[in-house]
C-alpha cells in the first residue's frame, strides 16, 4: 500500500451539461444531488465515478456509474488512468473516496460564497493506493456488510415505531382507568370538577377572568369509550384558566438580551423545551404588548396547534420571561396535577380530537375554541397522581429501549467504515483516516 496522487491514478475530465439545459429522456444524467436525472444524450459509455467539485451544498459527493450517460457540469468524471500498470476497482475507490470525503473538500476547496475544487488541487491530493486483490477482498467485505447493515437498520427502525406504539398504548390504558386500580373509591372526579369549577368562578368574580359562555356538558352520545364510574367526562375548558393565543403577527426579533420566542420547533422530541440552541429573542416592548392580557409563566403548558408538530405538549421548566408564537397556545391549567394533563394533551386520543378538528390541509390549524372542546377523562386527584407515578416508571423503561436501540444503530453505521479502517491501517503504513 502507498499513497499516491490522484491524477497518478485517475484520468479526470469535467462534466459538460447544465441542469437548466437538460431534456428527459433515456440516459442517466448525473449531477452533484443524490438524485440522478435523465437526458435525451450521452457523453461517456464506460465504468466511471462522478464527483461533484462545485456544488456547494453537495461538494464531495461522489457517485459509481456503469454504462451510458452524461455528467454535471459541476462534477469531474474520473476513470482509471493505466489499467495495465496501476488497476484500479472503481466500486473499491467509490467507497474511499466517499470514505475521505470531508478532507478531500476541506484540503482541495477554494472560495466564499461560492466554493468549488479546482482541477489541479483535486489531482494534487493523494489517496492510499492497494493492490488489485486487497481492493476487491476488501469491497466483497465491504459490500456483505452493508447488506446485512440494511437488514439490520430496517429492524431497529421498526423497533423504535414499535415502541413509540407502546408509549401510546400505555397512555390509552391511563386515560381508560385502567393502568392502575384506584384504592379510594370515595373522592370522585365529578367533586374534582366542581372544585375546579368553584375556582374559577372566583377568579371570574376577583375580575382577574373574564368570563365567557360556558360549554355545553358532554352527552352519553359523545363519549369517546368508558372509563371508571367515579370519573367524570368534561371539557378541557372546564378545567382550563386561560389557553392563550397570541395575536398573529411576528415581533421583530433581536440579538442581544430580550425574551425567549419559543416556537413549536423548540419542543423536543425527548419532552423537554428548547431554551438554549438557536432560540430566537424579542425586545421587551413587544413582550410587554403581546402579552397585556396574559403573561406565560413556569408551569404553564405549551402546546403545538399548527403544522408538522401538531399535539406536541410540554412544560414551562424555566423561570425567565417568555412568550410561545402562534404555532402554539400557552395553557393555563387549573387541575393541580400539571403532569396528568401534560399526558392527556401527548396521548393519541387527544391528538386525534386535534387532527379531526384542523383546518387547511397544507399547513395543518387548530383553532382555540376546538382545543376548549376536547374531552377529557377527569379521574379524582389521588389516582391523577398514581397514574402519573405509573406512567413515569413506563415512560422511563422506554426512553431506555430507545437508548439502546440508538446506540445500536450507531454501532451499525460505524461498521461500515470499520472495515476500510482496518484496510487503510496496515502495519506497513500507517496513514491516517480523516
Amino acid at each position: 500500500m502507498s499513497l499516491m496522487r490522484i491524477d497518478d491514478l485517475f484520468h479526470f475530465e469535467k462534466g459538460i451539461l447544465q441542469s437548466s439545459k437538460c431534456t428527459e429522456g433515456q440516459f442517466d444524467f448525473i449531477t452533484a444531488s443524490s438524485e440522478w436525472k435523465t437526458h435525451n444524450e450521452y457523453t461517456h459509455d464506460c465504468e466511471a465515478l462522478v464527483f461533484a467539485a462545485a456544488a456547494s451544498g453537495s461538494l464531495g459527493r461522489t457517485h459509481h456509474v456503469n454504462g451510458k450517460f452524461i455528467s454535471s457540469d459541476l462534477c469531474f468524471i474520473i476513470t482509471a488512468k493505466d489499467p495495465i500498470k496501476l488497476p484500479i476497482d472503481l466500486k473499491f475507490y467509490h467507497m474511499i473516496f466517499n470514505e475521505f470525503k470531508n478532507d478531500i473538500v476541506n484540503s482541495t476547496k477554494a472560495g466564499t460564497s461560492k466554493e468549488a475544487i479546482g482541477m489541479k488541487a483535486f489531482g494534487n491530493y493523494k489517496l492510499p493506493y492497494f493492490d488489485i486483490d486487497k481492493q476487491i477482498v476488501t469491497k466483497v467485505q465491504f459490500v456483505n456488510l452493508r447488506e446485512s447493515k440494511i437488514e439490520l437498520k430496517i429492524e431497529l427502525t421498526q423497533q423504535l415505531i414499535l415502541i413509540k406504539q407502546l408509549r401510546q398504548a400505555f397512555l390509552r390504558e391511563a386515560l381508560q382507568g385502567k393502568l392502575v386500580k384506584s384504592t379510594n373509591t370515595k373522592e370522585t372526579g365529578k367533586q374534582l370538577l366542581e372544585k375546579i369549577k368553584a375556582e374559577k368562578a372566583q377568579l371570574i368574580a376577583e375580575k382577574k377572568l373574564k368570563k365567557e359562555k360556558g360549554l355545553p356538558t358532554i352527552t352519553e352520545d359523545e363519549i369517546p369509550f368508558e372509563i371508571p364510574e367515579h370519573w367524570v367526562w368534561c371539557n378541557f375548558d372546564d378545567i382550563s384558566e386561560t389557553i392563550f393565543d397570541m395575536e398573529h403577527q411576528m415581533p421583530k426579533a433581536v440579538s442581544n438580551g430580550g425574551v425567549m420566542f419559543l416556537s413549536a420547533k423548540d419542543l423536543l422530541d425527548d419532552g423537554t423545551i428548547n431554551y438554549l440552541n438557536d432560540v430566537k429573542y424579542i425586545s421587551e416592548e413587544d413582550y410587554e404588548y403581546f402579552t397585556r392580557n396574559f403573561k406565560p409563566q413556569k408551569n404553564d403548558i405549551i402546546y403545538s396547534r399548527r403544522g408538522a408538530n401538531l399535539g406536541k405538549s410540554r412544560i414551562v421548566k424555566t423561570k425567565e420571561k417568555y412568550l410561545a408564537s402562534y404555532s402554539c397556545c400557552t395553557i393555563r391549567t387549573l387541575n393541580p396535577n400539571l403532569k396528568y394533563i401534560n399526558f392527556l394533551l401527548d396521548s393519541g386520543f387527544t391528538l386525534k380530537q386535534a387532527t379531526l378538528n384542523t383546518t387547511n390541509n397544507s399547513i395543518p390549524d387548530l383553532g382555540i375554541n376546538k382545543i376548549k372542546r376536547f374531552k377529557v377523562p377527569l379521574p379524582p386527584l389521588h389516582e391523577q397522581e398514581q397514574i402519573v407515578a405509573k406512567l413515569e416508571e413506563l415512560m422511563s423503561f422506554c426512553d431506555g429501549l430507545e437508548q439502546s436501540i440508538k446506540e445500536s444503530q450507531g454501532y451499525n453505521e460505524m461498521l461500515l467504515q470499520q472495515v476500510l479502517r482496518e484496510a487503510l491501517q496496515g502495519e506497513d503504513l500507517a496513514i491516517k483516516i480523516p
